[in-house]
């Protein structure tokens, strides 16, 4: 289904490769994403589904900007702006802005997130804070299969230059837990062989417990690693680009524009003139609230 509605959309052969970005900007991948099938977007209509598999498919930082699509799509802006409006709304595409905490710069960078796998309103919020959400169970098929860990592939072939540190099936699963530790402390293939096959005993009569106990003297110490703050990040609407909270931006659009009534007495919309000093004030607390904040 992916693939006819990705061949329609296709460019014609002379057409130039999709154009990148202006470093640090353009499309953004979301996390956590399910892996490309040929049903990724058979939920949305044609248009739509031939755009999503186009984007999808484009390389990190490339220009997905409504300008640039329509030089390579078979349809005009209008109609590219109608359907990343309705990729907004089904969860696949967030825009907005995002500062880079530490970097040292008050600039604030314009994001197109993009993700293969459709997102509800409150993945998207959590998003925003910085965080990073669980990702979802995968199919039964694939959480059932087995695999084999790093560790348990790195134990599994230390007979091959040890053959005296030669484990069963049952030894490397016992085993693995121990050593993960220390992958996940930094310690590197060359690493491990090391300090696992080094100064052997002969002969060896328990290969299983002499490994168990050197992955338990010689564990390396935990890595003093410096806490990194989340970036800041702010949502605008597709059609207006006003700023707004992630929940207040359902499906990517403001209450104005989804055509909601604003609560006031005279039921007036800010002008353009308005919207643009209301975003002022917004980024400029924004900047205020990260420079008191303690590094």
């Amino acid at each position: 289904m992916a693939d006819s509605q990705l061949s329609a959309a296709l460019p014609p052969a002379h057409v130039s490769p999709h154009p990148m970005a202006s470093p640090g900007y353009g499309k953004r991948s979301a996390p956590d994403q399910h892996r490309r099938t040929a049903h990724d977007f058979a939920h949305l209509p044609p248009r739509e589904a031939a755009v999503a598999a186009y984007v999808d498919r484009l390389p990190e930082g490339a220009d997905i900007s409504v300008k640039t699509l329509a030089k390579h799509l078979p349809y005009g802006q209008c109609a590219l702006r109608t359907a990343l409006n309705r990729l907004q709304q089904a969860g696949h595409l967030r825009r907005g802005r995002e500062h880079l905490a530490d970097s040292g710069s008050r600039r604030w960078i314009t994001r197109s997130w993009w993700s293969r796998t459709a997102r509800d309103d409150d993945w998207w919020a959590t998003f925003t804070r910085g965080e990073v959400p669980e990702p979802e169970q995968p199919p039964d098929a694939a959480r059932n299969r087995p695999t084999r860990s790093r560790a348990h592939i790195l134990l599994a072939a230390l007979g091959r230059t040890a053959p005296a540190l030669s484990l069963s099936q049952a030894d490397c699963a016992a085993l693995a837990p121990l050593l993960a530790e220390w992958l996940a402390r930094g310690a590197s293939d060359a690493y491990v062989h090391q300090a696992l096959t080094s100064g052997l005993p002969s002969p060896v009569h328990h290969p299983a417990a002499l490994l168990r106990k050197r992955l338990t003297d010689k564990l390396p110490p935990e890595p003093v690693r410096p806490t990194a703050r989340p970036p800041l990040r702010i949502l605008e609407c597709a059609k207006c680009g006003a700023p707004g909270r992630p929940e207040a931006l359902p499906g990517g659009l403001c209450g104005a524009c989804r055509g909601e009534r604003a609560p006031s007495s005279h039921n007036t919309p800010l002008s353009a003139p308005e919207v643009r000093s209301r975003v002022a004030e917004i980024r400029g607390a924004m900047n205020e609230r990260r420079e008191r904040t303690p590094a």
